[in-house]
């Protein structure tokens, strides 16, 4: 059985429109520094920015932001 999502951003392909964080905000944020979508600190995988962990209630925002997104960098795959 599934348990939770691992979402990854492709940063670098990052144009900061914000629509990640509009649509699923607990679990995507801005980066301060280069506006660029980031995973919100407390669902990262090992401090880093780009990957996180997010539990299965999420999925239907992280799915809509994954989605959404207008340069397609954000990828949700299962993991248990």
């Amino acid at each position: 059985m599934v348990k939770k999502l691992r979402v990854t951003i492709n940063r670098d392909q990052c144009i900061s429109d914000m629509v990640c964080v509009s649509l699923c905000p607990d679990v995507f944020e801005m980066n301060e520094e280069d506006g660029k979508a980031q995973s919100a600190e407390k669902f990262r995988i090992g401090g880093s920015v780009e990957r996180g962990e997010v539990p299965r209630d999420l999925e239907e925002c992280v799915r809509s932001a994954a989605e959404a997104c207008p340069v397609q960098i954000i990828e949700v795959e299962e993991i248990e």
